[in-house]
C-alpha cells in the first residue's frame, strides 16, 4: 500500500488475486519447464551412459546379455515361462515328458522368486497335451545356474517310481563342467562327505564344505582317521578329464550320490579345480568374483573387472533311466557353454 492524500490507497481485491493467480501460474509453467528440461538431460544422460555401457567384445555382450536373460525370465508371464519351456523339451512318452532346463530359471519358488519350473507345470502340461491335462511332476532338482536334462512325470505314481530310482542311485547322471585348472590325478573318484557351515566374515553366509574322516598327521604325515561329523552327508563324485587348454579343463563328471552343491563343492575344495563362473565357491572366506588367471581371460576376451557376470559353466549333459527299458536322455550345452569351449578350444567329444 502507499500513502494518498493523507490515507492508504488499497489494490483492489480483485486485481490483487488476478496479480497473484499471474504470477503463480508464471511460476508454475517456469518450474515445470525446468522440470521437462531436467527430465530430459537424464534421458539424454542415461542413453549415454548405456551406449557407454555395451561392451564392443562379443563374449562380454554374451556374458550381460545372458544375465539379462536370467533377469527377464523372473519378470516374464507364467504363460510365457511354460512356452519357453516347451520349446525346451527334447522327449515325452506316456509317463515322462523331459526338458533341457535353462540357465538361471529356479526349480523352487523362494524369498524374492516370481517365477519357478515348479509353479508352471499346470500351464506346460496343458500345452503339451490338452485343457485337461494333469498337472506335471517333479522328479529331481537342478540348481538355478545348472542347464541341462530334467525330468518331469506326467503322474504322481510315475514321479514317486522315478524319485526312487534316483534314491537308490538306479539313475545314471554325467554332467559336463568346465572348470579352471586340471585335476590331478586326470580320473577317479572324490569320496568326501559335505556339510553346510556359516562362513565368518564381513558378511557371514552359508555354505556346503568339506567334512573328511581322515586327515594327515602332522607328526609323521601318516593318515590318521578322525571322528565323523554327525551332519555330514556321503557324497561320492567320480569324474574324468575330456580336454584342457588355456587353464582351463572341460570335466566329465558322475554323481553317485545327490547332496546339495555336490559337485561344485568336490571340484572346488576337494580337487582345487572351481567351475568356471562359480563365485560362491571360488573362495571361502568371502563373497566375491572369482579370479580368473590372465590366459584365461585373454582368450575369452573378458576383463576381469567384468568376471561377476560370467555364468556357472555345469550342465547337466546326459541322465540314463531304467524305466521299463533304459532310455538315454541327452541335453546338448547351451549357446554360452559352447562359445566359451571354442574360445578355449576345448574340444566336446563325441557320443
Amino acid at each position: 500500500a502507499a500513502a494518498s492524500g493523507g490515507g492508504l490507497w488499497r489494490w483492489p481485491a480483485t486485481g490483487l488475486a488476478r496479480a497473484v493467480r499471474t504470477f503463480c501460474g508464471s511460476e508454475r509453467a517456469a518450474a515445470a519447464l525446468r522440470a521437462e528440461q531436467l527430465a530430459e538431460r537424464l534421458r539424454v544422460r542415461r542413453s549415454e551412459e548405456k551406449k557407454r555401457e555395451i561392451p564392443k567384445d562379443p563374449a562380454q555382450r554374451r556374458v550381460r546379455k545372458l544375465a539379462m536373460l536370467s533377469k527377464q525370465l523372473q519378470q516374464v508371464h507364467p504363460n510365457v515361462l511354460a512356452k519357453v519351456l516347451k520349446q525346451g523339451t527334447v522327449y515325452q512318452n506316456e509317463e515322462i515328458v523331459v526338458i533341457n532346463k535353462p540357465y538361471g530359471l529356479p526349480v523352487h519358488g523362494g524369498p524374492g522368486i516370481k517365477n519357478c519350473i515348479a509353479d508352471v507345470l499346470p500351464i506346460l502340461a496343458k500345452m503339451l497335451e490338452s485343457m485337461k491335462a494333469e498337472p506335471l511332476h517333479l522328479c529331481h532338482r537342478l540348481d538355478k545356474e545348472t542347464t541341462g536334462v530334467m525330468v518331469l512325470a506326467r503322474s504322481k505314481e510315475v514321479a514317486d517310481r522315478i524319485r526312487l530310482l534316483f534314491k537308490t542311485r538306479q539313475v545314471e547322471k554325467v554332467y559336463w563342467a568346465i572348470s579352471l585348472g586340471d585335476p590331478d590325478p586326470t580320473e577317479g573318484i572324490v569320496e568326501i562327505p559335505i556339510v553346510e557351515k556359516e562362513v565368518q566374515s564381513h558378511q557371514p553366509h552359508y555354505k556346503m564344505t568339506l567334512a573328511p574322516n581322515y586327515r594327515l598327521s602332522p607328526e609323521d604325515g601318516k593318515v590318521v582317521k578322525i571322528r565323523k561329523n554327525r551332519n555330514a552327508e556321503s557324497a561320492v563324485t567320480r569324474y574324468r578329464l575330456l580336454a584342457s587348454s588355456y587353464a582351463c579343463s572341460l570335466l566329465e563328471l558322475q554323481p553317485i550320490t545327490g547332496v546339495k552343491h555336490q559337485i561344485r563343492v568336490h571340484l572346488a575344495y576337494g580337487l582345487g579345480c572351481p567351475i568356471l563362473g562359480d563365485h560362491k565357491y571360488s573362495h571361502w572366506s568371502k563373497l566375491a568374483p572369482q579370479k580368473l588367471p590372465k590366459i584365461t581371460l585373454k582368450r575369452l576376451k573378458l576383463e576381469q573387472s567384468k568376471a561377476r557376470h560370467l555364468p556357472l559353466h555345469l550342465h547337466a549333459h546326459r541322465l540314463s533311466l531304467p524305466l521299463g527299458k533304459r532310455i538315454d536322455l541327452v541335453c546338448k550345452p547351451p549357446l554360452f557353454f559352447q562359445k566359451t569351449l571354442e574360445k578355449l578350444e576345448l574340444d566336446i567329444p563325441k557320443d
